[in-house]
């Protein structure tokens, strides 16, 4: 049975993309299921000069590819309110707990608060700290503040942030919202590992050879040419998504699945890894597609036409601890590669024996678009001779099922809701991520690295394929 969630949402920067292309669905959503009901309400804040009518346009503009009829979509629009918002303006927070004061009694809400910063992080600590001193936290209900990255753009920046925010928040109060932890197939990795005796004996140094995570991109920049400049994929993706995946495939055995043991585990792995050397990164730019119709990054809306901002990363991660012994990851994402794809192969080693001439091993996890597993083993191929031929077991969701799955933020905001912290970003992974970052980011300006062009619609550099290939290994997914 569907239990009803109460709650009060505020949502700062409610006339943002974010709000409107991933909230407004998620919000719908648990309405549509039941997990929010009659007893909830929205307030939109944000610069502009909205009324509540226009506001309620927008969110059933927001809604319409999934709304069950024209009434169903008005009586969930009708729960959202607009008050126009300067989070610098003592008296703006003046009346915006009186609205929300109102909408409590209103709607019964118990004092249930959630508090949506979608907004530059620059403002975190002046939003948080009004909240306190205009007394928006309730005393009788949870108080709650979902976080979007970027969470600081180093670790001396990510920490006065957080510092900021705890002035007027606790840490369990803090939901540091990463997405790629609301992804189906990224929260069956731990079910993967340690639900099957057959991987749970074989995830180890002893069995495994190395792992591959690949987040690539088809598309550029768009329209976020302004901030992606002054942040490039190793700040934009690997120090959240792809350190978020790389530390579930590589914890050890928590004692019991809970929020605090999960993430102590994940904590324990990013302490774990190895000083990077530069040798092993690459970064890279794209260039202009071989067949002209992409353009450059450097030519790109809003992009210093001499940029170095790294549109590709790829590296080699080694953890240094007894599980894995020196086991290297390797990871690469990039944008305006050859596919779209979220996918992390698991190439595990050779047999002992010398019997076959077998080639090794492989699990892939495919995240997005696809999802699901493949398992690739050997097998003896029809007819004389005992010649080896692939096999793949395979369990790939239908596009109906995909479909018809719970999106990452309607996922992530019921956790919320019911105050489960497991796939949120804490501040002991969100610090141990930075400081590794910073670790490359300063290997890179030390040597002057060179940024390592490749063409659009690629799959990146020679550099990233040979970053491989001198250990004896190569990208297994190479469209």
């Amino acid at each position: 049975m569907t239990q009803e969630n109460k709650a009060l949402f505020i949502i700062f920067g409610a006339t943002g993309d974010l709000a409107h292309r991933k909230l407004y669905p998620a919000l719908y959503r648990l309405y549509k299921k039941g997990f929010l009901s009659e007893q909830f309400a929205v307030i939109g804040t944000a610069r502009r000069e909205w009324s509540d009518d226009y506001y309620q346009d927008v969110v059933m503009d927001a809604i319409e590819d999934s709304v069950e009829s024209e009434e169903h979509g008005r009586s969930f629009a009708s729960h959202f309110r607009y008050q126009s918002h300067n989070v610098k303006d003592t008296e703006h927070y003046v009346t915006l707990k009186k609205l929300a004061d109102t909408l409590d009694s209103e709607y019964d809400l118990d004092g249930n608060r959630v508090f949506y910063l979608s907004m530059s992080p620059s403002f975190f600590g002046t939003i948080t700290d009004h909240l306190k001193q205009e007394k928006l936290i309730s005393d009788n209900g949870f108080n709650r503040v979902i976080i979007e990255k970027p969470f600081g753009s180093d670790y001396e920046s990510s920490k006065a942030l957080n510092d900021d925010i705890l002035e007027s928040f606790d840490e369990n109060q803090l939901y540091r919202i990463d997405h790629y932890l609301g992804k189906e197939m990224i929260q069956s990795i731990l079910t993967l590992r340690f639900a099957n005796r057959l991987f749970e004996n074989s995830w180890n140094k002893d069995a495994i050879d190395h792992m591959q995570i690949t987040l690539s991109e088809q598309l550029g920049v768009e329209e976020r040419g302004e901030y992606y400049d002054k942040s490039g994929a190793l700040k934009d993706m690997v120090q959240n998504h792809v350190m978020q995946v790389l530390s579930l495939l590589t914890m050890d055995a928590p004692k019991s699945y809970t929020t605090n043991e999960v993430r102590n585990k994940k904590v324990d792995v990013l302490k774990a890894l190895k000083t990077p050397v530069v040798t092993d990164f690459v970064r890279g730019q794209y260039s202009e597609s071989e067949d002209g119709s992409v353009t450059a990054y450097r030519l790109e809306d809003k992009v210093n036409p001499h940029s170095t901002t790294d549109t590709f990363v790829a590296g080699k991660i080694v953890i240094d601890n007894d599980t894995w012994d020196k086991m290297p990851v390797y990871i690469r994402t990039g944008k305006r590669m050859t596919k779209k794809s979220t996918r992390i192969d698991i190439v595990f080693k050779q047999s002992e024996n010398n019997i076959f001439n077998d080639t090794p091993t492989h699990l892939t996890i495919h995240v997005d678009p696809f999802e699901g597993f493949e398992l690739t083993l050997n097998d003896k191929k029809i007819g004389p001779g005992m010649d080896l031929t692939p096999m793949t077991l395979g369990s790939l969701r239908s596009e109906e099922t995909i479909e018809n799955s719970p999106e990452a933020y309607e996922k992530l905001i019921l956790d919320v809701l019911r105050g489960d912290e497991t796939h949120f970003a804490h501040w002991g992974e969100v610090s141990e991520s930075w400081k590794f970052i910073d670790q490359i980011k300063r290997l890179w300006e030390d040597t002057n690295h060179p940024i390592a062009f490749y063409p659009a619609l690629s799959m990146g550099p020679k550099e990233a394929f040979e970053l491989l290939e001198k250990d004896g290994r190569q990208w297994v997914w190479n469209p």
